[in-house]
């Protein structure tokens, strides 16, 4: 066996054997989501998958929203997705679908199953069905509708779609087998009624199929040839073929179920996501915190780095947790080598060199990115007056501390070495400047006499610093410890958003646009927000931070 045999994942070992048999001419994929929500990270996998396979095989992928539930769709929630699949790079060209386009279609597959016998209508009420829908281990019994003849089911469905049944009174339902072992084939509802107006059809209709019934429709008329879902469908597929089966389509599409993606310690449920979002706990489907595909968007993501995530997450068949410091890993390895590098105190405290020139300020060299000479260098204003980390300095520091403290020398980043003299408190006894003293021979960070300090700081010019507000994230839920305490609250982490109102930036940040990213140097990666930055108030979300806890695992 080859290796490129060796590499390939189940689907495509099911997909080449299709081909080889010649039960397959062309490979044809879609994503259907369902426009009741934003997408998230375990859609970019779904997403990624269909059309990856697609474009392996030089085949077809469609977009279609399954919007057959008017309950639940919005127009805001179509265009939100559709923006988020062609920032991942998933390219639908003219084949966007929507499952509503076939409700003509579905109807008459529907009087086409209750001419054959294998639908009827009945009056039991949702409670009555579940009831006589039987358990894992007793059979359920039949519906006292189930033997109505075929041409007052006709009369009756038809009644349901002009509108004079009211909702819930009946339902249409297949005719399958009450004692199967799976449920889902207990004589499924297919069809309901709901006066309720649709996003796109309006008030055209007043009956809407159920989505184990419309789904496999849709496949079939798209020509969808490999209809890969997720594995909570696979109790499905028997309908999902009976479906597809009883219509006689000639080409039927083949349901294929693969594992979930899940993340630990995130929230990805669209339920607990809605709940955040109506009850104000986040400012929208794509608050930082959360990891829908425009949240990690908004926080700096790239689509390189959800790309690299999925393809390390693989394709398999059982599901299993990925932990959240890998994402971290993937966006820390598509950045780390694209984005420069700048100064940026988001704690600062202010530092004066004495015996440098007042009034004096001249333009230092710094590299912008040290692992990517291709990116270049820039000029930093240095001037008498700067800003440090509030962390970098320490009245009585412990051993081993060689960053800023009476008495001590340390580099400032690409310029000079200084030693501090002395500071000053206020009445809390909050250190408010900090007084040093420079040797100009160590220009660029090295001096001519060959003395070393094991310090080196970064800091900004208090003349010519940007001021920004920054914010760092944790997760908003922590699930290890439920998504819900005993009382229905949500469990949230009240320390999942920091604000830092009062940082300063070097000048050369202060053209920063929307999604532009950068790393701030020790702290992380940081990208300007799209919705609360404006070029006079610049606020920065930090992606993810420089330290990471995931390892790769060696193969």
């Amino acid at each position: 066996m080859d290796n490129e045999t060796v590499s390939r994942n189940f689907i495509e070992q099911i997909i080449d054997k299709d081909i080889s048999e010649g039960h397959c001419r062309e490979v044809h994929t879609r994503f259907p989501p369902e426009p009741n929500g934003y997408l998230h990270i375990g859609h970019a996998k779904s997403i990624l998958l269909n059309y990856g396979l697609a474009q392996k095989y030089n085949g077809k992928f469609n977009l279609r929203f399954d919007d057959t539930n008017p309950t639940k769709e919005r127009s805001e929630f179509v265009e939100a997705i559709e923006e988020d699949i062609r920032w991942l790079g998933a390219d639908w060209e003219d084949r966007l679908f929507f499952a509503s386009d076939y409700f003509g279609q579905m109807y008459e597959a529907a009087v086409k199953l209750i001419r054959k016998g294998k639908a009827y209508v009945s009056d039991l009420t949702a409670e009555e069905i579940k009831a006589y829908r039987g358990t894992l281990t007793e059979p359920g019994k039949d519906d006292p509708y189930r033997e109505r003849g075929i041409e007052e089911n006709l009369a009756l469905f038809e009644d349901m779609k002009n509108g004079v049944v009211e909702d819930g009174a009946k339902v249409l339902r297949a005719k399958i087998d009450m004692a199967s072992s799976n449920i889902n084939m207990r004589d499924p509802v297919i069809y309901r009624v709901a006066h309720m107006h649709h996003h796109r059809t309006g008030d055209a209709w007043c009956i809407y199929p159920m989505y184990d019934f419309a789904h496999p429709i849709e496949d079939a008329i798209e020509g969808i040839t490999h209809s890969i879902c997720t594995l909570e469908f696979e109790d499905h597929r028997p309908l999902y073929d009976w479906v597809v089966r009883e219509l006689e389509y000639e080409m039927p599409p083949q349901q294929i179920e693969f594992a979930k993606l899940y993340l630990t310690n995130v929230v990805t449920g669209k339920r607990y996501i809605k709940r955040l979002v109506e009850e104000g706990i986040v400012d929208g489907w794509d608050d930082p915190r959360l990891v829908s595909i425009a949240a990690l968007r908004r926080r700096g993501f790239t689509p390189e780095s959800l790309k690299m995530f999925v393809d390390l997450c693989g394709v398999a068949k059982a599901n299993s947790s990925v932990d959240y410091a890998m994402l971290e890993y993937c966006i820390r390895e598509d950045l780390k080598l694209k984005k420069p590098r700048r100064m940026a105190v988001l704690d600062p405290v202010k530092v004066i060199i004495d015996n440098y020139p007042e009034g004096k300020t001249e333009y230092l060299d710094a590299v912008n990115n040290p692992e990517n000479a291709m990116l270049g260098s820039r000029k930093v204003p240095f001037t008498r007056e700067l800003y440090i980390e509030r962390e970098d300095f320490m009245e009585e520091p412990p051993k081993k501390y060689f960053r800023m403290f009476p008495g001590n020398e340390v580099r400032l980043m690409n310029a000079y070495f200084v030693k501090c003299s002395r500071f000053e408190k206020d009445a809390g006894g909050k250190v408010t400047e900090i007084h040093c003293t420079y040797d100009p021979a160590s220009r660029g960070g090295n001096s001519p006499d060959g003395r070393k300090v094991k310090g080196t700081i970064h800091w900004v010019s208090a003349e010519h610093a940007v001021r920004a507000k920054v914010r760092l994230y944790q997760n908003i839920v922590d699930e290890e410890k439920g998504v819900y305490n005993e009382d229905g609250s949500l469990n949230l982490n009240p320390d999942s958003l920091t604000v830092l109102d009062n940082c300063v930036l070097e000048e050369s940040l202060a053209g920063a646009r929307a999604y532009d990213s950068f790393q701030f140097v020790r702290q992380g990666f940081f990208c300007v927000d799209v919705k609360d930055s404006a070029p006079d108030h610049l606020v920065f979300n930090r992606i993810v931070s420089l330290k990471s806890s995931f390892k790769l695992p060696v193969s």
